[in-house]
């Protein structure tokens, strides 16, 4: 059981996190691994994830390592993309094909690449964590997975796949109130529109404006859906109209 003076430090090392996570991190990476570990186990998954996101890699992926096996994973899973990446080349041999096994085979696929993708693709800025659910599936059955998230969580859409997780639409959550538990996803789906990881933010930006949207879902080659971008997600347009340049 955590004593008092460990209870405060977390709830204290919890409101560092989510005021300043840049700056929690910095001062985190100047303790031992053990002493972060101590300061961070009873923090929920979201504030760590927040955590491992900024903190240098090697750093990271030494805390991560420490975890246990399922919480490792769970997190690692929904780091941004790149940091994932820049981690699983910080882990051992034995320990990457250990959490190689437990993750989802695309992500794992997802994150070998991550590298190829520049800084200025959607790649490096897409959210991996997603709901899904298959066509066949019945509105009940994705009312009911929403029911369990908190508030903050529940996705402005969720995606629409077959079997093997091809995307095949997307419906946005405020439109489950328009229909019965029993219809089926797949009749009532909206068709969607599509970024790819290695799509630049310029060719993000005009399909975000084309189709309206204020988020899309990511594929991959294979059509498979991979993971999500919401518009505000992407970096300001830098391009200056000819009447700002005069002004400036």
């Amino acid at each position: 059981m955590n004593s008092p003076i460990q209870t405060l430090a977390g709830v204290v090392t919890e409101k560092f996190i989510t005021a300043c996570p840049s700056k929690a991190a910095e001062a985190l990476e100047s303790l031992a691994t053990h002493e972060v570990l101590l300061l961070i186990s009873s923090l929920k998954a979201q504030v760590i994830i927040t955590l491992l996101n900024h903190m240098n890699a090697p750093k990271a992926a030494a805390v991560l390592r420490r975890l246990p096996m399922r919480q490792a994973s769970y997190v690692l899973a929904r780091l941004n993309v790149p940091q994932a990446a820049k981690l699983m080349k910080e882990f051992s041999a034995p320990y990457r094909e250990r959490i190689s096994a437990v993750l989802e085979p695309a992500f794992v696929q997802l994150i070998q690449s991550a590298c190829a993708y520049g800084p200025e693709c959607v790649g490096s800025l897409m959210q991996t964590d997603f709901i899904s659910v298959r066509t066949d599936a019945k509105l009940a059955q994705l009312i009911e997975r929403l029911k369990n998230l908190p508030r903050k969580k529940i996705p402005a859409l969720c995606v629409i796949t077959d079997k093997d997780g091809v995307l095949k639409g997307t419906l946005r959550s405020v439109e489950l109130a328009f229909y019965a538990p029993g219809s089926v996803a797949g009749s009532i789906m909206n068709r969607s529109a599509a970024l790819r990881p290695e799509d630049t933010f310029v060719h993000a930006r005009e399909v975000f404006e084309q189709t309206q949207a204020e988020m899309l879902p990511v594929v991959n080659q294979q059509q498979v859906c991979v993971g999500v971008i919401g518009r505000v997600s992407l970096p300001a347009n830098e391009k200056k109209s000819f009447w700002q340049k005069l002004t400036d």
